[in-house]
């Protein structure tokens, strides 16, 4: 089903004026998909408040989760009033729609033992094992994004100084420590025996020369490649599905606060750009401590 010329074109807006990313637009598109499949035969410029109401109603009914409630209104509403701006329509009807509220869930982080476990069931010397142990070291070490990992470059890295650029949400650069363990695990895969035995004889794209960590063919390893690596390792050691790289990034926040970080100091770790976005590891650190004092100390439960 092919989106209304007007859905296409405030798309098309959001790219060349507003700089949206690739994955940012495909969301739009998508839950604009679904609102005009919705809508059927009815035209954009006649929907009304009302008539965004009962779509907001109908994704509940679907048993659509919050999340994807509120950003499926969101992208609605950011519609509308793009048409209102650019003089499509004369009134906003999503103007007074209110996005629903989201309830905030804590970060499922993994106790250090099981990270630990994770990062020994890297074993060998081999290429490859080397590129995955380097990935599972920088992703809990650094808490980067798996986006930002897939995405980094050689010249993103200062393995001296024991540092690494990386590019966040909205192309907002960061450097960030990659120390110990990490950096450790980054020399290995960038070493002769590890990178240099997976480059081609010829690149087969431009760029992929520059990325730091390739798949089996030479290339620039891809965010599905990356996932499927950490999937793997967790499945090894008994994770499954309650690991994914964001899982790590969690990980590493949580545990920074357990051992005394600052709260700032994680926020330009993590490359929030809100503090409040960053808090929410403080709630998950502090109910670690009440379960772990809670199961340990001789006063925790009534005689």
């Amino acid at each position: 089903m092919a989106l209304p010329l007007e859905a296409e074109e405030f798309l098309g807006w959001l790219v060349a004026e507003r700089g949206r990313a690739a994955n940012t637009v495909g969301a739009y598109r998508r839950d604009l998909l679904a609102y005009t499949r919705w809508l059927g035969d009815r035209p954009l410029a006649t929907v009304d408040a009302a008539t965004i109401e009962s779509y907001v109603g109908a994704l509940r009914a679907e048993g659509k989760a919050p999340a994807s409630v509120a950003r499926s209104v969101v992208a609605v509403r950011s519609l509308h009033r793009f048409l209102a701006e650019e003089g499509v329509v004369a009134v906003d009807p999503g103007a007074g729609v209110e996005t629903p509220r989201v309830p905030r869930g804590l970060p499922k982080a993994l106790r250090e033992e099981e990270v630990e476990a994770l990062l020994a069931s890297v074993s060998g010397s081999d290429p490859l094992a080397r590129r995955d142990r380097a990935i599972l070291e920088v992703l809990y070490g650094a808490g980067l994004r798996i986006s930002e990992l897939v995405g980094l470059s050689l010249g993103d890295l200062d393995l001296d100084g024991g540092s690494l650029r990386a590019f966040g949400k909205g192309s907002r650069e960061r450097v960030v420590p990659l120390v110990g363990m990490a950096q450790e695990a980054m020399r290995a895969w960038l070493a002769p025996a590890g990178r240099g035995a997976v480059e081609p004889e010829r690149w087969a794209r431009r760029g992929d020369a520059e990325a730091v960590f390739l798949n089996a063919r030479g290339g620039r390893l891809g965010r599905q490649g990356a996932w499927g690596i950490v999937r793997r390792y967790g499945e090894r050691v008994g994770l499954g599905d309650k690991l994914s790289p964001h899982v790590l990034r969690h990980s590493c926040a949580t545990h920074l606060l357990d051992h005394g970080a600052d709260i700032r100091v994680v926020q330009e770790l993590l490359g929030h750009a809100s503090i409040s976005t960053t808090q929410v590891y403080t709630r998950v650190s502090a109910e670690r401590l009440r379960a772990a004092w809670a199961s340990a100390h001789p006063r925790a439960s009534l005689r």
